[in-house]
């Protein structure tokens, strides 16, 4: 037998260490030191901050000095046909096989396969931002690295909140599902497997275990190795597309024309609604860009993968909506299972098993994709100090981030067990749209300004069409938002849209072309995805709003109170490195002898 000790620095099992786990893991930083160093570092508030807002990361910065944080490398093992497998993987689950039932019943109706074509636009822009961003810039930070770049420490902390909000929640919302369809699968009705506790809140009160069990096997197979969860994820992801192809082909063949009147039953309102909800079912490509990192050939594969997949899902998406609608009328659809319960309406009874069983290989590719890359993105967070230190560590033997992947699957499961998929789902739609909302602009900021590049004149002119182009992108949110009916907001708002957009293309020159793979069409389509983006939030209801500030507020206090600390101590002391490695190599070259190299 093995022994296990307890000790200093963490946990040993027979002699190797499982986890390091110290003080200095969590809170090494100079303000932390003492209690004093603390209230000093309180005081000096308003100067951390205003530094933390105007200073913005380097690639460079990223790709060695923050990289090197994680003391182990990330294996590269991963090609374009690994990532466009995790990319059907990561995207194709609950948002198909379960949101579509209660938007098509509750907001859309049959036009619902608008909805889900206007979520894929938006989804497609961002896409593009994601791959340009993710050749530059290749590691597992994602969307936080590409705005520590371009935007600044201050935005891309509150990015990372919401990275993670939409990790906890997007798994949360998934296994859930996954509980679902289980039952289905085994002739009980969605809801029959869940634990109703009536002393707890309504839609808090159905306590879901098996879900737990889910994320907790999905989250041990992606901290095993990431070439292992790549090969089972493109096996399930093929037998997923297989079984998506059957319900397409057969479902079709139960069409029924008529059911496809009224086609909009709920207006034009309720088709955009539904997108900003079902934008939930595109959700998961950017976890891919986290993958750049563990890729051979970024500047080929990354395109590629993202693109390719993103193309593909829509598509499928779209067929599904249409086939749903086609075999019965939208008042009768099922609300958890959609497709199992309309396969089981038109005397298919036998069908609705297929369908569960591939519903649940999906969503089993959606959880370990997400415990892949969700680990990847809180890795790179913690690298920067902005979290505990301790969960930016890569395992030695498998490279893959264990820290990070077993915290969120655990605070994951935990909102898993009591929370309904309704509030999930609106919560995590606006998170995602602001995530991408902020890439968007970030792209526009990288290619249109850099340090040394633009002049003052342009970084005015930049500012200025950025303001024009938010303003009537909010505006125009906030009118639909607000207007039942009418057209003159959208009048006034969309000229000045114009205006940003062509002072930009013929005033301000690109200080930044892509070297391998760049977004076409700047600044038009980065200014659409920031556009859609923004209208399609204005599409979601109060109450994700106000769950939607809480968050806000609640990072921000970790923030000011921790992060802002450990992030500014860190910055100081790279800083301080820096400076003294220059210092040194200037008096090896005045040390040298004329004519000869310093290496």
């Amino acid at each position: 037998m093995g022994r296990t000790v307890e000790g200093d620095g963490g946990i040993v099992i027979r002699g190797r260490r499982l986890f390091r786990c110290s003080k200095d893991d969590f809170l090494p930083e100079e303000s932390f030191k003492s209690w004093g160093n603390y209230a000093r570092a309180l005081k000096d508030t308003p100067f951390r901050l205003k530094d933390r807002l105007l200073t913005r990361s380097l690639d460079i910065t990223e790709l060695v000095e923050v990289k090197a944080r994680s003391h182990n490398d990330m294996k590269k093992k991963l090609n374009w046909w690994d990532l466009m497998w995790f990319g059907i993987g990561a995207v194709i689950g609950a948002g198909i096989f379960v949101l579509t039932g209660l938007q098509t019943k509750e907001v859309a109706g049959p036009a619902v396969v608008l909805s889900y074509a206007v979520a894929a636009v938006s989804a497609m822009l961002s896409v593009f931002c994601y791959t340009e961003f993710a050749v530059e810039i290749p590691v597992a930070g994602g969307s936080f690295a590409y705005l520590r770049v371009e935007l600044g420490d201050f935005m891309a902390f509150i990015a990372a909140g919401n990275i993670l909000l939409e990790c906890l929640i997007g798994g949360a919302a998934v296994a859930r599902a996954w509980t679902s369809y289980f039952a289905t699968l085994c002739n009980q009705k969605p809801a029959d497997f869940r634990i109703v506790v009536s002393s707890l809140p309504k839609d808090y009160n159905q306590l879901d275990p098996i879900a737990v069990v889910v994320l907790m096997v999905t989250c041990a197979l992606a901290v095993a190795s990431i070439k292992g969860s790549s090969r089972f994820n493109y096996v399930a992801s093929i037998v997923h597309v297989l079984v998506i192809l059957f319900i397409i082909v057969t479902g079709l063949s139960k069409a029924d024309p008529n059911n496809y009147t009224p086609f909009a039953p709920f207006g034009t309102r309720g088709i955009f609604k539904a997108s900003a909800v079902l934008f939930f079912a595109y959700g998961g490509f950017d976890g891919i860009a986290t993958m750049a990192e563990e890729t051979k050939n970024p500047g080929r594969d990354i395109p590629i993968g993202l693109v390719g997949s993103m193309a593909i899902i829509a598509l499928l998406y779209c067929l599904l909506a249409v086939t749903l609608c086609l075999m019965q009328p939208y008042q009768q659809v099922d609300e958890n299972a959609p497709f199992s319960v309309a396969f089981e309406a038109v005397g298919m009874g036998w069908a609705k098993y297929i369908v569960a069983a591939g519903a649940l290989k999906g969503m089993t590719s959606v959880l370990l994709v997400g415990a892949v890359s969700q680990g990847r993105y809180l890795t790179h967070i913690a690298r920067t100090h902005m979290m505990p230190p301790w969960l930016a560590h890569v395992h030695e033997r498998t490279g893959t981030p264990i820290n990070a992947s077993v915290v969120l699957a655990a605070a994951t499961a935990v909102i898993a067990l009591f929370t309904d998929l309704d509030i999930l789902s609106d919560l995590l739609s606006i998170s995602t749209l602001f995530i991408f909302m902020l890439v968007s602009l970030a792209l526009l900021v990288r290619r249109y300004y850099a340090t040394g590049v633009s002049t003052h004149a342009d970084r005015l002119k930049l500012v200025a069409c950025l303001v024009l182009i938010l303003g009537s992108s909010v505006a125009t949110s906030v009118y639909w938002g607000l207007s039942d009916d009418g057209w003159i907001g959208y009048a006034v708002a969309l000229p000045f849209w114009l205006l940003g957009n062509t002072g930009l293309w013929l005033f301000v020159p690109q200080a930044r072309f892509p070297k391998v793979w760049g977004v076409p069409l700047v600044p038009w389509l980065p200014s659409a995805s920031i556009g859609i983006n923004i209208f399609l939030i204005g599409s979601i209801d109060k109450a994700s709003f106000v769950r939607f500030a809480v968050w806000t507020v609640i990072i921000l206090i970790y923030y000011l109170f921790v992060g802002l600390r450990a992030s500014f101590d860190i910055a100081k002391e790279s800083e301080s490195h820096q400076n003294q490695n220059d210092a040194t190599t200037q008096l090896e070259i005045k040390d040298q002898p004329a004519g000869v190299l310093v290496p």
